[in-house]
C-alpha cells in the first residue's frame, strides 16, 4: 500500500473515531469524555464508576468493582460558527454534524490489579465556510480545517492500600490534520508575504502516557491527581501550494505538532442522601504547546517550483495562553438504579485576539450539561447533552502576515448529544 493510500486509510479510521471536537473544549481538549462524565460537567478525576477513567486518571480503574468492564459511546456534535470581515457579512459554517466515539475495555486480575485498553476521541477542531477570500483568490473560496487527535491507551492501576491506589497509562497518540483555503506565506522563506491557495493534509503519531493517584480521606470523600504528559508528533503528508503566476505545484510535507501536557487535581464527596458531588481543576500548558507549528516543504512535483522553491519553511504564529479547566457536578441516585446528572465547566478562551482565524474557532468558555442514567436487560446506559458557549471575539490587527484576517469577528456556540452503555461483569 503506498503513502497516500495508507494516509487516507488512518484518516478515515480517525474519522469514525473522532470527528473533531470544536467547540466542546478547553483549548482543543474536549470537556469530558463519555456520556457519564459529560453529564456532570467531564469531572472525572477522582471517581471510578466508569472506564473511560482510564484517561482522565488510570488510578481510579482499579477502584471499581467488575470483574470485567466494557464501555463504548457515540457523540452527535451540532455547532454553530460565524464569522465576519471586510470581504464576509456574517457568514455562517456549512452545516454538517459531526460524530464521535470511544471504546474501553479492563479486566481486574485480583483485588489489587487491573489492566485495561481504551481508544479515546481526546481532542480536535474543525470549521468549514463558503466565503469572500482576499485578492488575488477574490469571490467564493472553500475555507476548511479538521485536526482530530485520538489516543490509544494500555493501561495499569494498582491499589496499594485500602485508600489508596495509582495507576498509569503508556501508548500512543495518532493526529490527522486538514487545512485548505486561501493562506498568506508566513516564512522564514523568500516567499513571506505571498498569497496563496493551501491544501495541506498530513497524518502522525505520538507516545502518550500518564499517571495519576487516588486516596480515599474518608468512606465518603476521595481526591485524585493525574499528570498527562505534553505529546509531540511529526504529521507526514502532502502539501498543495498554488501561487499566482506560478501555478500550483504538490509538496512532501512534514508538519511538527504538539499537545499540551496537563495536571488535573479531582476531589468526590457522597452524601447519605444518595448524591454525589464532583469538581476538577485542569491546568493545560498550551503556552509551549501552541507557541506555534512549523510545515516544511520539499520535493515538489511541478518543475517551475523545483527551480525557484525546492525547499519551503512555514511557520503558523499561535501565542496561545494557558488555562485552568474549572469542572463541577451534581448526581442524585433515584430508585430503581437511575440516576440524574447537571454539571457546568469553565475555562478561559486561551487563543489571542491577534491569532484567532475561522480555521481554528475554539474560542468557547463556558459548557452546561446535563446527564441522566438508567439500566436497561444488565446494561447501564447513560446520555448527556452539553451546550458550550461564550462571548464573541473580535481581531483589529492579525499576527498573521497579509491581512487576511484583520478586522474579523468570531462567533461559537455547540450543542452535543452523548450515548454511553457500559457491562459490568461481576465476580
Amino acid at each position: 500500500m503506498d503513502r497516500s493510500r495508507w494516509t487516507a486509510g488512518i484518516a478515515a479510521a480517525l474519522a469514525g473515531l473522532v470527528m473533531c471536537s470544536v467547540a466542546l473544549a478547553d483549548g482543543t481538549i474536549r470537556d469530558g469524555v463519555g456520556a457519564r462524565s459529560i453529564g456532570r460537567g467531564g469531572t472525572n478525576i477522582a471517581m471510578s464508576d466508569n472506564a473511560h477513567v482510564m484517561l482522565d486518571n488510570p488510578a481510579g480503574l482499579v477502584r471499581n468493582e467488575a470483574d470485567c468492564l466494557l464501555e463504548f459511546g457515540g457523540h452527535l456534535l451540532l455547532t454553530d460558527l460565524e464569522y465576519d470581515d471586510a470581504d464576509n457579512s456574517r457568514v455562517g459554517d456549512i452545516d454538517n454534524p459531526f460524530p464521535i466515539g470511544e471504546f474501553a475495555i479492563a479486566k481486574k486480575l485480583d483485588e489489587t490489579i487491573t489492566i485495561g485498553f481504551g481508544a479515546f476521541s481526546h481532542a480536535g477542531f474543525a470549521a468549514e465556510y463558503m466565503m469572500n477570500g482576499p485578492a488575488p483568490f477574490s469571490g467564493p473560496q472553500h475555507y476548511k480545517s479538521i485536526g482530530a487527535l485520538a489516543r490509544l491507551l494500555p493501561t495499569l492501576s494498582l491499589k496499594l492500600t485500602e485508600r489508596l491506589s495509582i495507576g498509569t497509562t503508556l501508548g500512543a497518540a495518532i493526529n490527522h490534520i486538514e487545512l485548505e483555503g486561501p493562506y498568506t506565506l508566513q516564512g522564514p522563506n523568500a516567499f513571506a508575504g505571498t498569497p496563496t491557495r493551501m491544501d495541506l493534509q498530513g497524518t502522525g503519531a505520538g507516545l502518550s502516557w500518564s499517571i495519576g493517584m487516588q486516596y480515599d480521606l474518608n468512606d465518603r470523600t476521595t481526591v485524585g491527581v493525574n499528570y498527562q504528559h505534553e505529546t509531540t508528533m511529526e504529521l507526514d503528508g502532502t502539501t498543495v501550494v498554488e501561487i499566482p503566476g506560478l501555478g500550483a505545484s504538490r509538496y512532501d510535507s512534514m508538519l511538527d505538532v504538539k499537545w499540551p501536557r496537563s495536571l488535573g487535581v479531582g476531589l468526590s464527596h457522597r452524601t447519605d442522601r444518595r448524591r454525589t458531588f464532583s469538581a476538577d481543576a485542569i491546568w493545560y500548558d498550551w503556552s509551549s504547546a501552541y507557541d506555534h507549528f512549523d510545515l516544511s516543504l520539499k520535493d515538489p512535483l511541478n518543475p517551475v517550483y523545483q527551480f525557484v522553491a525546492p525547499t519551503l519553511l512555514e511557520s503558523f504564529p499561535l501565542n496561545w495562553r494557558d488555562t485552568v479547566s474549572l469542572r463541577f457536578g451534581i448526581e442524585q441516585q433515584l430508585r430503581d438504579d437511575r440516576v440524574i446528572r447537571v454539571g457546568y465547566a469553565y475555562h478561559r478562551n486561551p487563543i489571542p485576539d491577534a491569532t484567532v482565524t475561522p480555521y481554528i474557532q475554539t474560542i468557547l468558555e463556558h459548557a452546561l450539561s446535563f446527564g441522566y442514567g438508567c439500566t436497561w436487560r444488565g446494561i447501564a446506559v447513560d446520555a448527556a447533552y452539553q451546550w458550550s458557549f461564550g462571548p464573541t471575539q473580535s481581531v483589529d490587527t492579525s499576527d498573521f502576515m497579509g491581512g487576511d484576517f484583520d478586522n474579523g469577528w468570531h462567533s461559537v456556540n455547540a450543542h452535543q448529544f452523548s450515548l454511553s452503555f457500559q457491562r459490568a461483569r461481576m465476580r
